[in-house]
């Protein structure tokens, strides 16, 4: 007859301590290094659900396994009566406090959350019609009512309220008439808002939470207007203070060019209408009440969901607590517009994968504290007559928010990766299932991520 043990390791440290393995001929006790905190089973294995065959348990073991095999499921598919209930302390997982001493180590509450999160913008993914032959390609699969159930998120709490449409604003050339259909289709299905609408989840959140969900780049208009990477001043910005790159907010022209651009007609408005009518709607229902707005997005949609934040907190002289959750986002805008992003209040948390391209570009970094700590381009040793001639080149960008830095590097589950695979939406989610903190080892339960993703583009 086997038995099992469970040890709970506490908080990494260089000393030991003593665990008791029970035999079925007496018990010994011998020291066991302390490594990691984090919960482990037997150390000859990884970790797997505990499986107990051929052993007859008394009704409390049985609820301590039973409560083991939740706590190794994923938080988004736990039973929503097994979530943590985040109740008053809502607000410093959404970063009022800027996550100060809750992402080395990372908090499990708030490890919870981002998973919780990117899992909406894995929805937004799986809802989009990727196959260009398709007459449907570049829109959304599902009708609203069933979107979340049918991309792999039912019992959320959260209903749909809108789609979101984002519109290229590039002039095509003439020969593309004769292109097939996909190069040019210039507005396509991007995202979309969801309102928390569960009374027990609402009181498990501590408020009613609205969430923007944004994909990441899909269409070839959208490639093309990454590649716009200048920067270019906001709309509507004259007369505002300029901030410390001595000139007003500037921002990346191709994903201004992607949230501002509409065809004109009231079928087809700009993602910022879409965005502001249906934001306004929203705060007009339930102003009265707890709120807070979750934006979030992968890649091109994390860039999206940045700019969104701005322009709903810049709009809206009494909009709640406005939280970005991005994941492989590239840089976005100057140090006026982060400076401007900072004195409205929006909170941004930047996970950021360090084998990851896509968050060292476009431009480079200006004597940034940031600079430091990666291998981006900057220029703080060259002479001050050089800097100042930089500071005014349409190429200086500067880090937003608080980073959660990763390293694919970091997982003994990923092997040969690319520069694709870094910077996959999946491997975000891995990264961050598996993170402990900065000197412990990765989570052995992270592995089972991995397979639960399809492969995404990026």
């Amino acid at each position: 007859m086997k038995l099992y043990s469970i040890r709970v390791i506490t908080p990494c440290s260089n000393t030991t301590t003593t665990t008791t393995t029970t035999t079925t001929t007496n018990p010994t006790v011998r020291p066991v290094p302390i490594r990691c905190c984090t919960l482990t089973a037997q150390q000859s294995q990884p970790m797997t659900r505990l499986r107990v065959q051929n052993l007859s348990l008394d009704d409390d073991r049985r609820s301590h396994i039973k409560a083991y095999e939740t706590a190794l499921l994923d938080p988004v598919q736990r039973p929503r009566s097994d979530r943590t209930r985040l109740g008053k302390k809502w607000m410093e997982y959404q970063g009022v406090s800027n996550w100060d001493g809750l992402l080395d180590p990372l908090d499990d509450n708030l490890r919870q959350e981002i998973l919780r999160y990117g899992q909406f913008v894995d929805a937004a993914y799986k809802s989009f019609d990727f196959d260009s032959s398709s007459p449907s390609y570049a829109t959304c699969k599902f009708p609203k009512s069933s979107l979340l159930d049918r991309s792999g998120l039912p019992e959320t709490g959260y209903r749909l309220t809108r789609n979101l449409r984002a519109t290229s604003g590039i002039q095509l050339p003439g020969w593309v008439d004769g292109a097939p259909s996909w190069v040019a289709t210039r507005s396509s299905w991007i995202g979309y808002v969801a309102v928390c609408q569960d009374k027990e989840e609402i009181a498990r959140l501590g408020r009613r939470d609205v969430v923007i969900a944004f994909r990441g780049t899909a269409t070839c208009l959208e490639w093309l207007e990454n590649l716009r990477a200048t920067l270019t001043h906001l709309p509507n910005q004259t007369g505002r203070p300029t901030g410390p790159d001595g000139c007003g907010p500037m921002v990346e022209s191709g994903f201004l060019s992607l949230y501002t651009s509409g065809t004109g007609t009231e079928l087809n408005p700009s993602l910022q209408q879409m965005v502001r009518e249906e934001i306004g709607r929203l705060l007009q229902s339930y102003g009265d009440e707890p709120l807070s707005l979750t934006i979030t997005g992968h890649s091109l949609g994390a860039a999206l969901a940045t700019l969104a934040a701005y322009d709903i907190k810049t709009h809206f002289k009494r909009a709640p607590l406005v939280t970005v959750m991005s994941f492989g986002g590239p840089r976005v805008g100057n140090r006026s517009f982060r400076c401007r992003l900072e004195k409205e209040g929006t909170k941004v948390l930047r996970i950021v994968n360090s084998d990851d391209l896509i968050t060292k570009v476009p431009g480079f970094v200006l004597d940034d504290c940031h600079a430091s700590r990666t291998h981006d381009f900057h220029v703080a040793g060259l002479p001050s007559w050089i800097r100042k001639r930089v500071k005014d080149t349409p190429w200086v960008y500067a880090e937003v928010g608080k980073e959660l830095r990763l390293s694919s590097r970091d997982s003994p589950y990923l092997s040969g990766f690319n520069v694709a695979t870094c910077h996959e939406l999946k491997t975000y989610l891995h990264l961050v299932d598996g993170f402990v903190s900065s000197t412990c080892p990765f989570r052995a339960t992270a592995w089972r991520m991995l397979g639960k993703h399809k492969r995404h583009r990026v």
